[in-house]
């Protein structure tokens, strides 16, 4: 509606859905917040746990560093679907609002889709709200990844363990970028975890071939950035060609 009250105004209608537009893809502010989880390592094992608290649902106070890198991995690798690719998707072809509307139901699900006992019943209908959206973009997101790591990361490897390790999540969505990162950076991600108190059996996503370290965190910020640039261009191109 207020696209619609200014699109008269040209210059106004510009500034405003660019700025929409950017309020709904989340690149920095993963990029921003992964690097101060890895900042705070330096500093020291508490400082780092609470820095993670800031970003994931699981319990930080007893993870070690290496589950503490594994956690910040993780959740780049699976916001860059949520937060970047599948926002770029729905403005691509619905424009701002449709950009608005997926970062409603997304973060409806943020909010409220924990299997709780507080959100039991009203976090059902978010969470799978949240899957049906994101089911095209994780996929997108997935090949995304693998493509865009040519000449820097295991392009075969992330194809492999993403199709291979597709189920390994109790989401229908997550392990598709999880795997793809697993692959290209060949370490083992996954795994059990506490939520709210309560141990949450998960299943491995990826192979052990590396111990996984703190420059994984900066990779996995790098394959986020590629996978958004190519989604650009290909998006470019095909408006050339069209």
């Amino acid at each position: 509606m207020l696209l619609k009250l200014i699109k008269e105004y040209k210059v106004i209608y510009i500034i405003v859905n660019t700025y929409l537009i950017y309020t709904c893809i989340a690149a920095r502010c993963l990029h921003y917040e992964a690097m101060k989880v890895s900042k705070a390592l330096d500093i020291g094992i508490e400082e780092a746990r609470i820095r993670l608290s800031y970003i994931v649902g699981r319990e930080t106070k007893n993870l070690s560093e290496e589950e503490i890198i594994r956690a910040t991995v993780e959740t780049v690798a699976e916001n860059t679907s949520d937060g970047v690719i599948a926002p770029l998707f729905y403005i691509i072809l619905f424009g701002a609002s449709g950009g608005l509307a997926y970062k409603f139901i997304n973060t409806m699900d943020s909010m409220l889709g924990y299997m709780n006992d507080k959100y039991i019943d009203l976090g059902y209908f978010p969470a799978k709200v949240d899957d049906i959206f994101n089911y095209i973009p994780s996929r997108i997101t997935g090949i995304l990844m693998c493509l865009g790591s040519l000449g820097r990361f295991h392009i075969k490897n992330g194809f492999k363990i993403m199709i291979r390790d597709r189920k390994n999540h109790k989401s229908p969505n997550c392990a598709y970028p999880e795997g793809a990162v697993a692959g290209l950076l060949d370490i083992q991600l996954g795994g059990n975890n506490y939520y709210h108190g309560k141990l949450v059996e998960k299943p491995t996503i990826g192979d052990k071939v590396e111990e996984i370290r703190k420059i994984d965190i900066k990779n996995t910020i790098e394959i986020m950035y590629r996978s958004e640039v190519l989604l650009l261009i290909i998006y470019i191109v095909i408006q050339l060609v069209s």
